[in-house]
């Protein structure tokens, strides 16, 4: 699952872990993200030396068998791919690709964290990962948020059809909480889902984002809107 930062990628995470057939992953190459741009992420030398920094050992544990799990359920920050990382891996699995509206990103992701620029909110890259999924021909999905929280049981049995897996009522609601497959960067990012036991309401927020962003969000909605022509509804 492709996503950027604040995008509703936890929610849904928690919602295909509330199956009993599915092991998650989440976010596997943030550390290897932060090691090697030495970007001042929030907790960054915690996550550094809790999670693997090498490529061979993350891509090793991604393509791997889970054990008494059918489903592999992986949290990718579309962001956290930079050049060199190698993605022939990225065959083994179906891409999927979760888009929402570029003002409710940045207008979410500037309370947490300083933007500098697009590539801290990942559009640029999953629309690259897009269209490589697209010129190899294989298998996609794309997903808007907006559309989940607007009706998620229509939303999560498209998803689910798409992918060729049985739908269970029981991707509409979860316990509260935190969860042990978190990764520690939960006590920053995660306050609200952790309060969640299901998706949230759908609200038509403001698009107003401040002028300085203006040059991020004109570049991040060209990108939005032509993935948004392929997601299902």
């Amino acid at each position: 699952m492709w996503s950027g930062p604040r995008n509703l990628s936890t929610a849904l995470m928690r919602s295909f872990e509330n199956r009993n057939d599915t092991e998650v992953y989440d976010e596997p190459f943030y550390a290897y993200y932060l090691s090697k741009t030495k970007l001042n992420h929030p907790m960054k030398e915690e996550i550094i030396k809790h999670y693997p920094v090498s490529q061979n050992k993350i891509i090793n544990k991604i393509t791997s068998e889970t054990g008494k799990n059918k489903i592999f359920y992986q949290k990718h920050m579309t962001h956290h791919i930079i050049k060199n990382t190698r993605m022939g891996w990225i065959k083994k699995g179906y891409n999927c690709f979760l888009i929402r509206h570029p003002s409710k990103v940045i207008n979410s992701y500037i309370k947490k964290n300083i933007l500098k620029n697009i590539d801290d909110i990942g559009f640029k890259k999953q629309f690259e990962i897009f269209k490589d999924i697209k010129n190899q021909k294989l298998k996609y999905t794309v997903i808007n948020s907006d559309n989940i929280l607007k009706n998620p049981n229509k939303l999560i049995r498209a998803l689910c059809k798409d992918l060729n897996i049985r739908f269970t009522k029981k991707m509409l609601s979860w316990t509260r909480g935190k969860r042990d497959s978190d990764g520690i960067w939960s006590k920053v990012w995660y306050k609200n889902v952790e309060q969640s036991y299901t998706f949230a309401s759908f609200k038509e927020d403001k698009k107003n984002i401040p002028k300085k962003y203006m040059n991020i969000y004109n570049e991040a909605i060209k990108y939005y809107d032509e993935m948004n022509k392929y997601s299902i509804r």
